[in-house]
């Protein structure tokens, strides 16, 4: 495919590198210099200094012949405006990433496809909604719902008293248990595991389960004492923590802090019926603050989520919320290279809008039928929800004897409205929706056992 993305900002780039592993024509443009030095050294796509907006400089960068034009600049009006001149040029599909709510609702989307903006990408929204998922339960660190909560995949944090702890794997899980161990991180490191690999404490462990089995789960990663959240502290009244606010159910009681008077008076606004009835609390006030946070009553408080701009305060706040007794911590981090750290530090669930954003549209773009992806944060990996098609590699044997990718694992499939497990045995069928954990360009080999010979097509549709 011929793909021009515009933008060498976080997304664009990110983007663009898990493209340039799939040997697509990719070429990245930004009016920038400084932002596009180095990166055709490091991947395999072609940098171009050009503004999104110039007719000239689009057809400079080949946009008559794209399959794809992406439009991520920081500047949502330019990436609309670039999105409807590239498909007036001849790009068959475009995708715009927005900042404003008001684009994302289905009134529009009539009218985006008509002036040639095919799909719209709000990350705050994305991020807002993965957020109040996490915020539900405290225990886990990434919880993932498949084909309305059939299936299952968990990721999370193992202590000294786990039962799974220092045994191999192949004694603490058998193909008749009601789970699948399908990765865990140790350290910096994301592994498949294998029958002798052992977990110990700290590593982060992703389980493939079904909703009957979730207590299972946590007793065995020794979390039985974790309480149900019913009260957060929100630092920042950012758009993302609006949208986490808002997917939350009514039962959890809101505190915000927020510094700046005029987002005060916003948020006031927005929230007023629950401020009202006393769900919400709104401060104008900050919330690092220490001796306020014992005042606000945080002894009580099971999540503290830290959604500000700034990746050193939400990380701060984070920390100060743990050592003053909050079970569950989420943090905001937008700056990719304060992700490690922020893991190593035991932070808790660390959310980058900018990664979901680039997986959603890279999920457009993959050959397989992939209904969802996310891509995980912390562990360098990709969840994928596939369907088997007819006449595709994977239908044709047991999974035992399908040579998979060694940086694959499937974890469960769901038929005719019935889910279960995988295992060797397991012979998948046309129509099958099988979820997959990939790590690096696993996603993109797997595709390879799924995938039918015409996708373009379903990509408009």
């Amino acid at each position: 495919m011929n793909i021009v993305i515009a933008g060498a900002g976080a997304v664009g780039t990110h983007l663009a590198r898990l493209l340039a592993r799939e040997k697509h024509k990719i070429t990245l443009l930004d009016e920038n210099p400084s932002r596009l030095e180095g990166l055709n050294s490091n991947m395999d796509i072609m940098t171009l200094v050009a503004t999104p907006t110039s007719i000239s400089d689009l057809r400079g960068a080949d946009v008559e012949s794209a399959d794809l034009f992406i439009g991520v600049t920081p500047d949502e009006a330019r990436n609309l405006t670039a999105c409807m001149i590239a498909s007036r040029l001849g790009a068959k599909l475009t995708v715009a990433r927005v900042d404003n709510s008001e684009y994302v609702t289905s009134d529009f989307s009539s009218f985006f496809k008509g002036v040639g903006i095919h799909s719209i990408v709000y990350p705050e929204m994305l991020a807002g909604r993965e957020i109040s998922h996490d915020i539900q339960r405290s225990w886990v660190r990434q919880w993932w719902d498949f084909q309305g909560g059939k299936l299952i995949l968990l990721g999370v944090k193992v202590r000294e008293n786990s039962m799974l702890v220092n045994k191999p794997l192949k004694d603490v899980c058998s193909p008749d248990d009601p789970y699948l161990i399908v990765a865990l991180k140790h350290g910096s490191e994301t592994l498949i595991p294998r029958g002798m690999t052992c977990i110990t404490p700290g590593d982060v462990v992703y389980f493939m389960t079904t909703p009957e089995n979730i207590d299972t789960i946590k007793e065995l990663a020794g979390k039985v004492g974790y309480k149900e959240v019913k009260n957060v502290m929100m630092l920042g009244g950012s758009s993302t923590a609006i949208y986490a606010i808002k997917n939350l159910p009514k039962h959890i009681n809101v505190k915000i802090f927020e510094t700046d008077p005029k987002r005060v008076e916003e948020l006031a606004n927005i929230f007023i019926e629950d401020i009202d009835n006393g769900r919400i609390t709104l401060l104008q006030a900050d919330g690092r603050d220490i001796n306020l946070l014992q005042d606000e009553n945080i002894a009580h408080t099971q999540a503290f989520v830290a959604t500000t701009e700034n990746a050193e305060t939400n990380i701060l706040a984070c920390l100060a919320a743990k050592r003053l007794g909050v079970q569950k911590t989420v943090a905001m981090v937008e700056n990719s290279d304060y992700i490690g750290m922020a893991e190593s530090l035991d932070i808790g669930t660390i959310i980058n809008k900018k990664t979901f954003a680039a997986s959603h549209i890279y999920q457009m773009l993959l050959k397989a039928d992939v209904e969802s992806l996310k891509s995980l944060t912390i562990a360098n990996a990709d969840v994928a929800e596939i369907k088997v098609l007819k006449g595709s590699k994977v239908s044709k044997k047991l999974v035992r004897d399908l040579r998979l990718p060694m940086n694959t694992n499937l974890g469960g499939y769901i038929r005719d409205g019935k889910c279960e497990l995988i295992n060797g045995n397991t012979q998948l069928k046309e129509g099958d929706i099988v979820v997959a954990f990939c790590i690096e360009d696993g996603i993109y080999k797997l595709e390879k056992f799924f995938s039918s010979s015409s996708f373009l097509g379903s990509l408009v549709n």
